[in-house]
């Protein structure tokens, strides 16, 4: 019907949607979990103290975020190593980050298992290394569970002819040669050559071993592989 003015009259307006205890209740979870998210990215972002280049997210020591009480946010971090001495300044960092935020209390857990390993650097942080200068670690393809760990001295005699036990294949098969740190050597960050050496296993960090480019003759570091 329209009125003597031209106008439709106005249409009574519909009921609101009155949400169940359930979609309140799931709407509440998705909320929660898009801020989790949030202050994940503000914790990831924080830059490694001894690798500045590269923030702890792509780093890969960043495990989880929770909750367990409003206002009270739990922080999973795993160090590259038991007793790395950045792991004290990566929590305090963290939890001024989170602060700044807003969160009152910020606890931050150190958890060791499963053990962080180079593979969990993300593809930018590996760009990122070799963009400053740092080779970084190759893949180590690391399996789940228990793993060998092998000492090797502090001095080196010199490799022998027979330093390698023949490996036995079966009838029928070649047998295959022992496998060699050079089968995927380090390449030079600078000029990309794979003609590199050791200097010294240490560097400015334990992480880090220096070597040097017999290419270009130019020292790097190269984030040791674990």
């Amino acid at each position: 019907m329209v009125t003597a003015h031209g106008h439709a009259p106005a249409q009574a307006p519909a009921h609101a949607h009155t949400p169940t205890p359930a979609e309140a209740a799931k709407a509440a979870e998705a909320d929660t979990d898009e801020r989790l998210k949030t202050l994940a990215g503000l914790a990831g972002s924080v830059p490694d103290p001894e690798l500045p280049v590269i923030t702890l997210a792509e780093l890969g020591v960043l495990r989880a975020i929770s909750e367990p009480e409003p206002g009270h946010l739990d922080v999973e971090l795993t160090p590259t190593y038991t007793g790395c001495p950045a792991i004290e300044a990566m929590a305090s960092d963290i939890e001024g980050v989170l602060r700044q935020a807003g969160a009152e209390r910020v606890t931050v857990r150190t958890v060791l298992s499963p053990p962080w390993s180079t593979d969990d650097i993300s593809e930018e942080g590996r760009r990122k290394l070799a963009e400053h200068g740092v080779a970084p670690p190759r893949p180590t393809s690391r399996a789940d569970g228990p793993f060998l760990v092998g000492l090797s001295p502090t001095r080196h005699a010199p490799p022998t002819r027979h330093a390698q036990p023949a490996r036995h294949a079966p009838p029928g098969q070649e047998a295959s040669p022992p496998p060699t740190a050079e089968a995927d050597p380090v390449r030079c960050p600078h000029c990309g050559s794979a003609d590199t050496v050791v200097l010294s296993r240490f560097s400015s960090t334990a992480c880090k071993a220096l070597r040097r480019c017999e290419l270009c003759g130019e020292p790097f570091d190269h984030f040791k592989e674990v």
